[in-house]
This record gives C-alpha cells, structure tokens and sequence, in this order.
C-alpha cells in the first residue's frame, strides 16, 4: 500500500471509518463504528472548487456566501465577501490572478467554472508539493490521482474536447509544464467525482472536488447524506449505522422510476444495483402510470397486451389506448404554451395554463404520478413569485404526501418542504398548522443539515415563536387569527 494510502487509511480509522473493497463497486467507505442518525460521518474541504456563475459574482470564492461581495481589482473574476476570505485564498489566488490577468479579453470569456477549477487544481497541487501550502492526509493531490477517471468509456467527442480544455489550460498556465493528457484525464475524473455545492436549501451555488468523499458509492437507498456549509461537505448518516456497513449517498434525483435513475447515472459509467433497482416494477408503474378509470380507485394501470388498452391492476377497468394517447398529446400541447408564458416572465398566464394542465393530469395520472408532482411543483413556484400565498399553499400541500412516498422519511426535500409549508401557514396565519409544519421540519432538518448552522438556527427560532404564539392562543382561549412577524421575502423555498 502506498504512503498516502496508509495515512488516508490511520486518518479515517480515527473517525471511525476504512476504505475497503466492495464487490462489485471498486473502493468504497465503511463504518468501522456505529454512527447514530444525524451524526457526521465525514466532512472535508475541497481540493478545489468554484462558483457557478463567474463573471457576475455570485458566491464569494473562499466560503460561497453571497452577501456583499466585491471583485478583485486586478483579474477581475475572483469575488469575495471581505478581507478575511481574501486573505484566506490569497496563496492560491496570486498566482491564478496573475495567470487571469495576461489573459487577451477573448481568453477570459473562455474561462468557464471548469476550466477554472482545473487551473485551481494545478495552482494548489504546485503549492503543495513546494510545501507553500499544507498537505494532509485527507488533503493532497495523491487521493485526486486515485480517482476514477473512466477515460477508457468516454466517447470519442469528449475526448476530443478534454483534449480543447486541457490546451486551453495549457494558454492560461504557460509557466508551468503540463502534462495534457493527464489534464484531459482529470477533467474525465471532475465528470465523475466532482460534486455540486450547494446552500442549506439545496440550491448550487458551486463545484467542488473532494477526493475522500468521493470514494462513498452510490445507492437510490442510501443510508447517509451529503450537504453542504458554505463551502465545506458534510456527510450525516440517515439512519443507524453499525461497525461494518458500507456508507453511501445519492448522486442523483432519487424521485425517478427505475429507467429515469440509470440513465442519470450514465456519466459515472455504472449500472446501480441497489435493492430498489433490483424490484422497483410497481413503484415504476405508480411514478410514471395512468390512473384508473374508476376516480373511487387507487390502482393504477398496466398495458393489457393483446387488447390495445390499458387495465388496471386492482379493478381490472380498462382506459382505451387512444384515449390515453389523446389525453397525453392534449397535455404535450398545453406543456409547450406554458413553459413558453413561464419563460417570457408571464407568470400570471403561464399559471392559468399550468391549472389547466394540473387538472386534466389529475384525471390522467396516478396521484403519486412524477409528472403531475413536476407540474404541481412548478404551480407553487409560480404562485410564490406572484404572491399569491393562498394558491401557493394548496400547492404545496398537495406536494408532500409524494415527497413522503418517494423519498425516505429523513430526507433534506421531504424537510424543506415542510419548512415551505410551514412559512406559508405562518404568513397566512394557520398558526397551529405552521406549528406542526415548522415541528416536522425540523424533526427532519436537524438529521440532515445538523443543528449549528445559521440556516437552522433560524428554523429553529421560527418554531419557537410559533410554539409561543399557540401556547398564548391556548392559554388567553383566543380562537382569532394572530399576527406574526416573519416578512413575506422569508418564504423562498421551492424545488430547483
């Protein structure tokens, strides 16, 4: 085993962990403890990372805040939220800002967040192995060249245009000698073992690369969740642990039928054989089917071959194959008008439209139907943004029984959206219901996103003043509506 290998293995041992070999899968995390719901199992900084939007600052460069932000004077494409996250990347930054800064005005709008994550990654290597930053052994570029970089399966146009960014990395560092095709390989591993970074409500903010992290495997059932602080990864676990039980995330959107899953995870080259996979076939057929006929039956419909027709699989009613086909093009149709309103900033409009569709996929589909949750998710953004805070609440409500069939019970989506809930309930003061809401939420939250972060602090004080305001209600026996505090700009989450 090499050097680096062996003090990953004595730093992990020390948080309870191992990287071993897992049947099927390559490396993988295991526990070597016993790890309680919501504990940390791993948390690590990245290697490298960037912002998502660079030229408009979006997040500052060393922690992602997003509040007063000022871009640096000399290259003009790193942001920061004060002195003190400047001083902090500064080592790093001198050096990619003099490269930046002789760059013509045509190269640095070539210089997308993942090229300039390469250029960090070389930057920070060069630093370390001149020891003018540290290394560690959970920080050094050893556990980036140990990444999977699945080059022998990618198509021969990606090649081609690893091949284009490694050059143009090549134009940004001249000082440096490369080695391009180990850059093209790298920007292979960044496809594969990269991760979005994303705030407490899960929005992106961000790429990062964090090697240690990057050997948890994948599974649709996983038994651990990776979020985010600023810019810091977490790792919590979802339910218990014990000594021996290999670790794993999600990569993807696990609210998909089986087919819609594998797909997603095409770019990480596997095929995920999780025990969801394996026997997922009627949870497909209710994520993706028809509603029966009978609107008093739950079943939902399977193709009777032979018949041109469509039974269902508890009453045995047929829904006619042309009918189907005419209601779905109806809905293709209207989809098209909406998304088209939605884009051109008619929400108004586009809402109406968007009811209509509801409707008419309400008699169509499964309740539990992805698509009609899609369309009912993108209702409540609508009506956020209109204000509309009546409207936005049915939506929402509408939206949790399948957030809580689709996704495990301590999920971060299933939480914020009882958070979202919550908010709205507390504006239009339904107080004892935004109780219940906001105590759901946090019931989850506190899993998934811990307890300490200034994110779920001020859940936390929400829920304390909505305990109050019931406890005053319950004791003064005042049955009228109370008034509240918290501003309409607080209620901002929605599915992205």
């Amino acid at each position: 085993m090499a050097a680096w290998a062996e003090q990953l293995q004595r730093e992990l041992a020390g948080r309870g962990l191992a990287v071993a070999s897992v049947p099927g899968k390559g490396r993988g995390l295991v526990a070597s403890r016993s790890f309680f719901p919501g504990e940390v199992i791993i948390c690590q900084e990245p290697y490298a990372s960037t912002p998502n939007r660079i030229s408009v600052g979006s997040s500052c460069d060393h922690c992602f805040a997003s509040g007063n932000l000022r871009k640096c004077s000399v290259c003009r494409v790193a942001w920061y939220c004060g002195s003190v996250c400047q001083k902090e990347e500064w080592k790093l930054h001198q050096l990619e800002c003099q490269a930046i800064s002789a760059l013509t005005e045509e190269r640095k709008k070539m210089l997308t967040p993942t090229i300039r994550l390469m250029v960090k990654l070389i930057l920070r290597r060069k630093l370390q192995s001149e020891k003018a930053i540290p290394s560690s052994a959970t920080d050094n570029y050893d556990l980036v060249d140990a990444l999977e970089s699945h080059i022998s399966k990618v198509d021969d146009n990606q090649l081609v245009l690893y091949a284009q960014m490694a050059n143009l990395v090549q134009l940004i560092l001249p000082s440096i000698e490369l080695d391009l095709k180990e850059i093209a390989h790298t920007f292979s591993k960044f496809t594969c073992n990269a991760h979005t970074i994303c705030d407490p409500e899960l929005r992106p903010l961000g790429t990062g690369l964090f090697p240690a992290i990057s050997i948890i495997n994948h599974s649709c059932v996983p038994n651990a969740v990776l979020l985010f602080e600023g810019r810091t990864a977490y790792v919590r676990a979802l339910q218990p642990l014990s000594s021996n039980t290999e670790v794993s995330i999600s990569y993807i959107e696990t609210a998909a039928t089986t087919l819609k899953r594998h797909n997603d995870l095409k770019q990480y080259f596997f095929t995920c054989t999780c025990t969801r996979c394996i026997k997922d076939s009627e949870e497909d057929a209710l994520l993706e089917g028809y509603r029966c006929k009978d609107q008093k039956c739950d079943g939902f419909l399977l193709p009777d071959s032979g018949k041109k027709a469509y039974a269902c699989q508890k009453c045995s009613i047929s829904r006619d194959e042309e009918e189907v086909k005419k209601v779905s093009s109806e809905i293709l149709l209207l989809s098209d008008k909406a998304s088209s309103l939605l884009s051109s900033g008619n929400n108004s409009e586009a809402g109406s439209v968007y009811k209509i569709i509801e409707q008419l996929e309400q008699q169509h589909y499964h309740s539990f139907s992805i698509t009609l949750l899609h369309t009912r998710e993108t209702l409540l953004k609508i009506y956020m943004e209109l204000q509309d805070w009546q409207t936005a609440l049915m939506y929402c409500r509408m939206t949790i029984p399948v957030y809580e069939r689709v996704y495990p019970p301590f999920h971060p989506m299933v939480g914020l959206q009882f958070y979202t809930c919550g908010k709205l309930e507390w504006l239009l003061e339904y107080t004892e219901d935004a109780l219940k809401s906001l105590t759901r939420a946090a019931d989850v939250l506190r899993i998934t996103h811990g307890t300490q972060s200034q994110f779920m602090k001020e859940l936390f004080g929400k829920l304390e003043e909505a305990r109050a305001e019931v406890s005053f209600r319950l004791s003064s026996g005042d049955e009228t509506r109370s008034t509240n505090s918290m501003p309409l700009s607080d209620v901002t989450w929605v599915r992205c």
